[in-house]
C-alpha cells in the first residue's frame, strides 16, 4: 500500500472572484497559507499517531511552496506544495495541489482543491488504506476551512484561525450549519469534499 491519496475538497466563500484572487495572493505572500498548512498537517499527523499507533514525530511540515497566481478562462489558480521531513530526516512532498477560484455568483466564489496527499513511505507502506484516506480527508478539510475563513475575513487572517471544524464559521455540506462546534451561525459558505 502506498501512502499516496488523491484528495479533493471545495467550498463556497462569500467573496467576489477578484477580491478572493487578490486575497489568496496576499495569503501566500504573508505567511497565512503556511500557518494554515502547518496547523492542518499537524492535526492530521497527530491523529494518525494516536489512532494507528505510529511513532510520535513521524513527520513534520517544514515548508509551503506556492506557485505564481495564474488567471485564465474565468478562474484563478495557485499551485501549492507542502514539504515535510520524515523521522529519518528525508524531505518529501506531503501535498501537491491546485487551488482554484471560480465564480459562483456575483459575490460568491468556489474554492476548489485537487491534488495528491502523501505520507512518509515507511508509514504509508503498512497502514490500512481506509485510515490513510480518512486522515488525508481530515487534513485537507482543516486546511481548506482555514483558507476559506481567511478569504472571507481578511482583517483577521494575520492571526491563525481557531481549530477548523470547531471554531470555524464555515458550515458543512448542504449549507447545514455545524452543530456543537462553536458559537458561529454564519451561513456564508457551503462545503463538500472527497478523498479517494
Amino acid at each position: 500500500m502506498s501512502g499516496n491519496v488523491l484528495v479533493g475538497d471545495h467550498i463556497l466563500v462569500a467573496v467576489g472572484l477578484d477580491s478572493a484572487g487578490r486575497q489568496l495572493e496576499r495569503l501566500a505572500r504573508d505567511g497565512v497559507l503556511l500557518s494554515a498548512s502547518e496547523h492542518a498537517y499537524g492535526e492530521g499527523i497527530t491523529g494518525l499517531v494516536e489512532t494507528a499507533g505510529l511513532a510520535a514525530g513521524m513527520s513534520r511540515l517544514v515548508a509551503v511552496q506556492p506557485g505564481d497566481l495564474m488567471e485564465g478562462e474565468g478562474c484563478t489558480q495557485l499551485w501549492v506544495r507542502w514539504e515535510a521531513i520524515g523521522s529519518d530526516g528525508t524531505l518529501f512532498p506531503a501535498l501537491d495541489a491546485d487551488l482554484t477560484l471560480s465564480p459562483a455568483g456575483e459575490n460568491t466564489t468556489l474554492l476548489t482543491l485537487a491534488g495528491v496527499y502523501r505520507l512518509p513511505e515507511h508509514a504509508g507502506a503498512w497502514l490500512d488504506p481506509g485510515i490513510v484516506r480518512c486522515f488525508a480527508a481530515v487534513t485537507i478539510d482543516s486546511f481548506i476551512a482555514r483558507l476559506a475563513c481567511a478569504l472571507m475575513h481578511p482583517a483577521g487572517s494575520a492571526v491563525p484561525a481557531g481549530r477548523a471544524g470547531q471554531d470555524s464559521p464555515v458550515p458543512r455540506s448542504g449549507g447545514r450549519p455545524m452543530t456543537g462546534r462553536g458559537t458561529h451561525d454564519d451561513n456564508s459558505a457551503i462545503r463538500g469534499g472527497r478523498a479517494t
